[in-house]
């Protein structure tokens, strides 16, 4: 299983990721005690010359992790058909207890990458890098996530046996599952929807009033995680079961499938963008106050809180779209 190119794409990016970070930790740990823009010595201007080869591979390695993500998943999809039993990716993540906590993982890695991505970003506009101790101090604090990342997949994907019967995703999304992907898959229709809207607005909402008002930063953060949770159990609960035209398939990997037009695609990825925004948008606030990002860091957290509104827009109008168009009946008018 190892020899599958995507396989080892997923483990050279995670490996050459980690080998980055822990080339670059002792640098890191020198900047955080040395760094000193107002000095004019020979280990300042040293530091400032590796900060920027530092920062453009860092750049690079996080932008590959979140990459990394949706290769992960189109992956696990496309080697169902290696296992028995396995109908989509959940079939291939439940090979062995690896595979979903290395899925998690990457879910988390990628929040992360994208949350440094935006203050690297943030920093490198001002003049005098005022957040430059930060990032490197975000960097060691990463570290142990991609580590974990990295073992987790490397572990799930070393133990993968073509001989195992696994699990298909009916027995995991099912209403009687006791886990909370049952309890999300059981939600009454009317209520999901309600939930599933109702934080979705609530997100848009805080998303354009930030970037109309410049307050609130911290909430439109807040509440696009809390619509990433409640769009997932949206999506497992209902909106599934219209894509499938089936009132008892929940599984949210399986519109990923060519059967299905591959819309899940269309809905994850507006979903993940828009959370990554959402979230980059609390991560710059604490440094709104530094004098030399007093214009860039409201600046740079409108565009952020744009793109989250309009990606939860997007979202939510492929969903209903998907919706609409679907010959189930879950409800009465």
């Amino acid at each position: 299983m190892l020899f599958q190119p995507a396989v080892i794409a997923l483990l050279l990016a995670s490996a050459v990721s980690v080998a980055m970070l822990l080339a670059a930790s002792p640098f890191a740990l020198e900047v955080i005690r040395h760094w000193d823009i107002k000095s004019g010595s020979e280990r300042q201007l040293t530091l400032e010359r590796r900060t920027y080869l530092f920062s453009t591979l860092l750049g690079f390695v996080f932008a590959t992790q979140l990459v990394s993500l949706l290769l992960f998943v189109f992956n696990a999809d496309k080697m169902a058909v290696m296992f028995v039993g396995a109908m989509c990716a959940v079939g291939t993540l439940n090979v062995n207890p690896f595979g979903f906590p290395a899925l998690i993982a990457q879910i988390v890695v990628f929040f992360l990458a994208a949350a440094w991505l935006v203050v690297n970003q943030t920093d490198n506009r001002a003049e005098d890098y005022p957040l430059v101790r930060m990032k490197y101090v975000l960097l060691l604090a990463m570290l142990p996530f991609l580590l974990g990342s990295f073992a987790l997949q490397l572990e799930y994907f070393l133990h993968l046996k073509a001989n195992v019967i696994t699990s298909c995703c009916g027995s995991l999304f099912s209403e009687g599952k006791q886990s909370l992907a049952g309890d999300a898959a059981a939600l009454p229709p009317k209520l999901a929807m309600v939930l599933f809207y109702g934080a979705l607005a609530v997100a848009v909402g805080a998303a354009a009033g930030h970037a109309l008002t410049r307050r609130g930063g911290y909430w439109v953060a807040a509440f696009s995680a809390i619509a990433f949770i409640a769009a997932l159990a949206g999506i497992l609960s209902f909106v599934s079961l219209y894509i499938y035209e089936h009132p008892h398939h929940h599984c949210p990997f399986c519109i990923l499938k060519p059967e299905y037009g591959y819309q899940g695609y269309w809905m994850y990825i507006p979903l993940f963008a828009a959370t990554a925004a959402g979230l980059g948008v609390g991560a710059v606030q604490p440094f709104a106050r530094v004098p030399s990002l007093e214009k860039i860091v409201p600046e740079t957290s409108r565009r952020l809180a744009w793109a989250a509104a309009g990606g939860f827009a997007l979202f939510a109008l492929a969903a209903s779209f998907m919706v609409w168009r679907s010959n189930l009946i879950l409800l009465e008018v």
